[in-house]
């Protein structure tokens, strides 16, 4: 499962620092997007549709353009897709209203 969490930043509001506790995707919904990655020697512009990831631990300096912006962080499961069990067969953990167990 993945968590998507939406914010808006106006034009102005002092740069704010983000601790990244899960890797995650980082993407531009709208307007501008200045971020910096502490311990990166690169600044990153953003526009509408751009994206960055950003790794575990990482602290993430943020700020908007001129016309404010809105961004998703995206972050998945850190634990992975479910393993069968050896002996289970695939079509016994379908739900029954599937009409398959």
């Amino acid at each position: 499962m993945r968590e998507v969490r939406i914010f808006e930043l106006e034009h102005g509001e002092p740069a704010a620092a983000w601790r990244v506790a899960r890797a995650s995707s980082f993407k531009v919904i709208s307007g501008e997007i200045w971020l910096t990655i502490e311990g990166d020697s690169k600044d990153h512009w953003l526009a509408t549709g751009e994206s960055i990831e950003l790794p575990r631990r990482a602290v993430a300096w943020i700020s908007a353009g001129q016309a404010g912006a809105r961004f998703s962080l995206a972050s998945g499961s850190e634990r992975g897709a479910p393993k069968p069990m050896p002996g289970w067969p695939v079509l016994n953990r379908l739900p029954r209203w599937l009409g398959v167990a």
